[in-house]
């Protein structure tokens, strides 16, 4: 722990207290932050000026990172043929009905994102306990019941990520791996700043992002400008 704890030190001295930085310069010194040996994730941070009791400003959606989110995702498509077929040549890694229906019947998950079809979508309702808290339940608002399966799929291998509002009004997403480097990990942070920006309800006054913070896994954060 103390070695730990001396890395961290070591990390937090690169990052000037009090100061706010450029998303720039802020990506520019995340990549060194790190204090563990693997190669930690990058994650972002927004407080938001909203209030997630209210529908309308319980912010939740998707973003495909440009560069992609370096993790290798499991994809599983509910449906029926032809869409299972399709989805397989999209490079999905489970399809069909039977085939997840009896995973799920078992208690078993072996996938990280679960896309279904609109015909299919009320078969899963009885599993919603088994789904739902793990985030793997197929929603409209992420793109995860849809009738493109294929652009579903593509879009999950290319590192698409969800977020959603919390109910202290702070979105937590991963933004990519310190391996990733500055220019990649400043394109996935302004792809979601775009993202997020766009959501803005028509009810919030004034700038809909309050404060932005960047860390790595175990490190220490960065306060960067809004």
């Amino acid at each position: 722990m103390e070695r730990a704890g001396k890395k961290y030190r070591e990390a937090a001295k690169l990052i000037e207290a009090g100061k706010v930085y450029s998303l720039g310069n802020a990506v520019e010194i995340i990549v060194k932050t790190s204090p563990t040996k693997f190669d930690s994730t990058i994650e972002m941070h927004l407080n938001l000026n909203v209030d997630p009791k209210q529908a309308d400003q319980n912010i939740r959606g998707t973003v495909v990172l440009p560069a992609g989110s370096g993790k290798s995702l499991k994809v599983a498509v509910f449906a029926d043929e032809p869409d299972a077929a399709k989805a397989g040549k999209a490079g999905a890694n489970i399809t069909g009905v039977s085939e997840i229906l009896a995973q799920l019947d078992k208690e078993q998950i072996n996938f990280d994102i679960l896309i279904a079809t609109p015909t299919e979508m009320a078969k899963l309702g009885k599993y919603a306990r088994l789904l739902g808290p793990k985030g793997l339940m197929p929603n409209p608002k992420s793109g995860t019941v849809t009738n493109d399966v294929v652009n579903a799929v593509s879009e999950a291998k290319a590192g698409r990520v969800e977020y959603r509002v919390d109910a202290q009004s702070i979105i937590h997403l991963p933004v990519g791996k310190v391996s990733f480097g500055p220019a990649k990990l400043d394109q996935n942070t302004r792809a979601v700043l775009d993202s997020v920006r766009s959501s803005k309800p028509a009810t919030v006054k004034g700038n809909l992002i309050k404060s932005i913070y960047l860390s790595t896994t175990m490190g220490p954060s960065i306060k960067v400008e809004v």
